[in-house]
């Protein structure tokens, strides 16, 4: 096993420490689930035992606007709620910089930064938090301007730690950051990559579970993960394009996109037969807006040139099939990032295959993703309790990164993490 350098190897006495966290958890100004701060609050509290003084970031929502260039500073995608709770759970005052954006471009005066660090190394305050890493310039940029951010935040502090497991993407804030500080992988970055080591050597056989919406962002960990696991179970937009291609019917809602690539990976599938579990029942719907006119469709009746409407859910009734128990039961380790329905409309296929996995006892369930874990909170609270307590599980803290990491081919495969192993080879 790969060991990243951890910060508890690092002397932090009287060091001002920048961390990045992934505490993107805030939607029109409120905390949607407080489940990825509390996944940070360990390395955040060893900085204080070591005698570290932090200074906190993160990424909140997507106010970069592709089409115009610009930024939308707003504050229901502030770090403000977040700061608010750490200050009430830990009983900790913090300090949010005045950094104001001069124009479309975002933040480029990044003077206010200095004065709340002064504060901390006073003693005022207890920790320093920045603005949403995508109000500054550079922040998610491919040219120069990126280095230019970095190496300003990077002014500030001693040594960088990168606690941000669910923030894959290389960013000023993940990536260019560490050509300018000495940088350790916090707690949470190190738990989460040990975890995604199950996913590669796991104990067999291992199942997957993946849906999605678009066969586009999924088309890479797919085809790793037809490799990697004993069996495949789709859901969602996948599968509906599987079953497009392969049966050669048509369903109302896949774009021709979707069906381009849904034939591609059935050409790859068709070289590993018998690995991709068909569910038996799907949910077809007349429209996407009135529900009420549904039924059942077994999969086994589909023939070529037939015509379907919406299939907006897997039924049930498959999660009932005995050959579909047996193979969730024999199974050693589950991954598992699924939604399978049209979850506004349809949740009761989600809510048969969380329950089924919850009774496989012994298996080894690795859950990735926000929307499969909020899911399962809310589908099921009581057996989410249970679960979060129960070492049998583990819930990673960014779907997007586990996906990211089985594209790669490697738990070490996301471009920050390869960011901190190169420190170690210099």
């Amino acid at each position: 096993m790969t060991a990243l350098p951890c910060f508890l190897e690092a002397d932090l006495r009287g060091k001002t420490v920048l961390v990045r966290m992934d505490h993107n958890v805030v939607k029109n100004g409120k905390i949607k689930d407080t489940m990825r701060i509390d996944a940070t609050i360990p390395t955040l509290l060893h900085i204080y035992k070591k005698g570290g003084m932090p200074i906190l970031m993160t990424h909140i929502g997507r106010p970069f606007d592709k089409k115009t260039g610009t930024i939308n500073i707003s504050e229901g995608e502030s770090v403000a709620p977040v700061v608010k709770y750490l200050e009430e759970k830990l009983q900790l005052k913090g300090i949010i910089p005045e950094c104001i954006a001069s124009g479309p471009e975002g933040i480029t005066d990044l003077s206010p930064i200095l004065p709340a660090v002064q504060k901390l190394r006073a003693g005022e305050v207890d920790f320093v938090y920045l603005p949403n890493t995508r109000w500054f310039k550079g922040e998610e940029a491919k040219d120069e301007s990126a280095d230019i951010l970095a190496q300003s935040w990077a002014s500030f502090a001693d040594l960088y730690i990168n606690d941000a497991f669910g923030s894959w993407q290389a960013h000023a804030s993940t990536y260019n950051i560490t050509k300018f500080l000495p940088s350790y992988a916090g707690l949470l970055m190190i738990k989460e990559v040990q975890n995604l080591e199950k996913v590669f050597n796991p104990q067999r056989p291992l199942l997957s579970v993946v849906a999605g919406a678009k066969f586009d962002t999924k088309m890479g960990p797919l085809s790793a993960l037809l490799k990697l696991s004993d069996k495949l179970v789709l859901g969602g937009v996948l599968y509906n394009g599987y079953l497009a291609a392969k049966y050669k019917v048509n369903i109302k809602g896949l774009s021709p996109e979707d069906l381009q690539l849904a034939e591609q990976f059935l050409q790859e599938a068709e070289k590993f037969p018998d690995k991709i579990v068909e569910m038996p029942f799907i949910i077809e719907c007349d429209s996407m807006e009135d529900v009420s006119n549904w039924r059942i469709r077994k999969v086994t009746d589909l023939q070529a040139g037939m015509d379907l409407n919406y299939i907006l859910d897997i039924a049930p009734e498959s999660f009932s099939d005995s050959s579909i128990q047996e193979v969730f039961s024999s199974a050693a380790t589950i991954f598992v990032n699924a939604v399978m329905g049209y979850t506004v409309l349809f949740k009761e296929g989600t809510k048969a295959l969380y329950s089924l996995i919850h009774s496989c006892s012994q298996a080894q369930k690795l859950f990735g993703g926000g929307d499969t874990i909020q899911e399962f909170g809310d589908l099921l609270p009581g057996i989410f309790a249970q679960a979060k307590n129960d070492p049998r599980y583990y819930f990673f803290t960014g779907g997007g990164a586990v996906l990211d990491a089985i594209a790669q081919g490697s738990p070490y495969g996301m471009k920050p993490v390869q960011a901190l192993l190169q420190k170690i080879e210099k």
